[in-house]
């Protein structure tokens, strides 16, 4: 059975919570990111977090609009974005994250693309990565999503980041980690 895309948004959730649940403990701060897919169905911004910025994964531009700011950032698809040691992959990434390395984003945020599990698992994984979540807890939020995922999947992907602060050279990176934490980690 199929994703029903006309009931909200889904495989909607709160990356921090999920996080927490999965570590056992407060690692990230909760409702500050969200995860999801389409929310052409979704009638009211609370039923995604109330997301003050909402970054748009799909090649096609959300048709509801909230009081939200809206960020756009396409990808082919006919380029395998799991394998993010390909160039356009990499350079796709780093303006994603290049966002994160102004202060003045407002959160929460929301990533989405349409099914919120390929595009949005692997910038979702990424961010995870810059501020220190270990891989196996990357892994294991990943696969909460519903539809076809794999393990290796998102550790292809994981695995073409590499050194992190090297593949993400075209950004200020502590800059982009310093927010990132600010906002995400927990103080617990």
């Amino acid at each position: 059975m199929g994703l029903d895309y006309s009931d909200g948004c889904v495989n909607f959730r709160d990356v921090g919570e999920f996080v927490n649940l999965i570590y056992g403990e407060e690692l990230l701060n909760e409702n500050i990111l969200f995860r999801g897919g389409s929310i052409d169905f979704v009638d009211h911004r609370n039923e995604i977090g109330n997301a003050s910025s909402i970054i748009n994964l799909r090649n096609g531009p959300d048709s509801m609009v909230f009081e939200s700011d809206y960020l756009h950032f396409p990808m082919s698809n006919k380029i395998e974005k799991y394998d993010t040691s390909q160039k356009e992959v990499r350079v796709w990434l780093n303006q994603i994250i290049k966002i994160f390395e102004t202060p003045d984003l407002e959160f929460p945020v929301l990533i989405h693309c349409l099914s919120g599990k390929d595009r949005t698992g692997i910038v979702v994984g990424a961010i995870l990565l810059i501020i220190g979540i270990e891989w196996e807890i990357i892994i294991e939020e990943y696969l909460l999503s519903e539809g076809d995922v794999k393990a290796e999947w998102i550790s292809l992907a994981l695995n073409g980041m590499g050194d992190i602060e090297n593949y993400f050279n075209r950004i200020n990176f502590e800059r982009a980690q310093e927010n990132l934490k600010a906002k995400l980690v927990s103080a617990n």
